[in-house]
């Protein structure tokens, strides 16, 4: 058996570039028709050409997470057109920085309306659909700091570390209509996002030379590897899967310490004798 989403309709939130590009393109390629969700318009426009380039139906809506009627009409444009959503990946996001003094309430409100709500709202639109359609599944795009905090970074870890509360929750709650919610959590990922984030500091290279080194495999992460894991999480494969969360993380949250102890501490310095 292999994983297969013929006849199946996905929608992709920020799906115009990065990790939900790459998942609106995994999931075209196995076979599912594919409504990318962005409000970024000239990449959700320029993504859609290319899956129909490829020669998968798919359908571009301008639409912003943190915009509720918005995102409903947004997702009754889908409905309409393909009749109903079979999965959902809830991937948009954003990153601002600053601890919690530096951080402004308007900031604040900033991240949790597009990290936390914005996936709130979208499960909300699109799971009735799912209920009449006889089940569905979907997956949270959530990140290692899920699990673990980057410094100057409150609201984002904030929101973070909620998603995994609202996966857990929605899979409880939609568990007897069929519908099966999971999340996934990656590392540093090669992403717009990241190069952005990198451009912060005067060296960018440098950070993203670092980024590679916080990883055991010894890199930063590919957007299509983040999406074969939500694509494996939505599929049949996963059948027996809900309320969990998948590390993507190139094993960054394994060493004890992080990479800079495995490599000089007690364990290095043993290792050597």
């Amino acid at each position: 058996m292999s994983i297969r989403f013929d006849n199946k309709v996905a929608v992709v939130t920020g799906g115009g570039m990065g990790i939900g590009r790459a998942t609106a393109e995994r999931l075209a390629e196995l076979g599912a028709t594919v409504a990318i969700l962005d409000r970024d318009e000239d990449a959700g426009s320029k993504a859609t050409r290319d899956l129909e380039k490829a020669g998968h139906p798919s359908l571009f809506v301008a639409a912003d997470v943190a915009d509720g009627p918005g995102l409903e009409r947004a997702v009754s444009i889908v409905e309409q057109r393909f009749g109903g959503v079979d999965l959902l990946v809830s991937n948009a996001g954003i990153q601002r920085y600053g601890d919690v003094l530096a951080t402004s309430e308007e900031l604040w409100d900033e991240v949790m309306n597009v990290n936390l709500k914005g996936s709130f709202r979208i499960a909300k639109a699109t799971i009735p659909g799912m209920i009449a359609r006889g089940g569905g599944s979907i997956v949270v795009v959530a990140s290692v700091q899920t699990f673990a905090a980057v410094a100057n970074s409150a609201a984002y870890v904030t929101a973070k570390h909620a998603l995994l509360g609202l996966t857990r929750a929605m899979a409880l709650d939609y568990a007897a209509q069929n519908i099966r919610v999971n999340c996934v959590c990656p590392g540093a990922i090669d992403t717009p996002m990241l190069h952005w984030a990198a451009s912060l500091d005067p060296n960018p290279e440098k950070v993203i030379q670092t980024c590679n080194k916080m990883h055991p495999l010894g890199r930063i992460g590919r957007p299509e590897e983040v999406a074969n894991a939500i694509a494996f999480l939505l599929s049949d494969w996963a059948s027996f899967i809900t309320g969990t969360a998948l590390l993507v993380d190139g094993g960054m949250l394994t060493p004890a310490g992080g990479m800079g102890f495995q490599e000089s501490g007690t364990g290095a310095a043993t290792k050597k004798q």
